[in-house]
């Protein structure tokens, strides 16, 4: 019997877009050496992933240190020329006043079950993410609260630990395979693909294209 619903933030309840973004995007590429917008777009994430990747244990950096990182590197990579703390104010402002997904509060509003936001951004800024939409979580956790990003296993582990509930007992809800389906996988937990766009079909995991498609599932999983 499933108690309780795990969901991603970014690109599952926000949307990778706004403009606190698009003037980050658009500084960032008039200020370096990077050629087109769509260039600038790969650069940032592509280095965000990795260092993401790489920020674990006692190598963890929390996501605004991986900002100021990534705008020093974009200065001696790229030759940024920008004010880093206005553009690191900037990001602070996306990920919590991004717009969320126009399914979002009705899936909040419908959902029997207790919802747990797993993240790697900070706790505080989703906090206002969701007091700014009138959304109500029963928690946060943050990869800084374990010292590790998704997919590693103990973001998991610690919003299993908070919910008090079994792996079993849980979905996870996400956008991404690699964070969240293998991510909610490797902890045992039931893993769902958010994918409005609908470009994925897969035997291996479900995946729905509307947050509220999910209560279907509620009672056979």
């Amino acid at each position: 019997m499933i108690k309780a619903i795990f969901m991603d933030y970014t690109g599952t309840i926000i949307q990778e877009k706004g403009a606190d973004l698009e003037k980050i995007v658009s500084r960032i590429w008039k200020n370096s050496r990077l050629e087109t917008v769509e260039e600038t777009v790969r650069y940032w994430w592509s280095q965000l992933k990795t260092m993401e990747e790489k920020s674990y244990g006692d190598a963890f950096l929390t996501e605004d240190e991986i900002v100021d990182c990534l705008l020093e590197r974009l200065g001696w990579e790229e030759g940024l020329e920008d004010d880093f703390s206005q553009l690191h104010k900037l990001f602070q402002r996306f990920w919590m006043y991004a717009p969320v997904f126009d399914d979002v509060k009705e899936f909040f509003e419908k959902c029997p079950l207790p919802i747990y936001v797993i993240t790697n951004n900070g706790a505080c800024y989703v906090q206002e993410c969701l007091e700014q939409n009138g959304l109500t979580a029963a928690g946060i956790i943050s990869g800084e609260m374990v010292r590790a990003y998704k997919p590693h296993k103990e973001v998991f582990d610690y919003a299993l630990k908070i919910s008090g509930c079994a792996a079993s007992e849980v979905i996870h809800i996400g956008d991404s395979v690699v964070s969240d389906v293998n991510g909610a996988s490797a902890a045992g937990i039931t893993p769902v693909l958010i994918d409005r766009k609908a470009e994925v079909q897969s035997a291996d995991y479900k995946v729905i294209h509307r947050l509220t498609e999910v209560f279907k599932y509620l009672e056979c999983i």
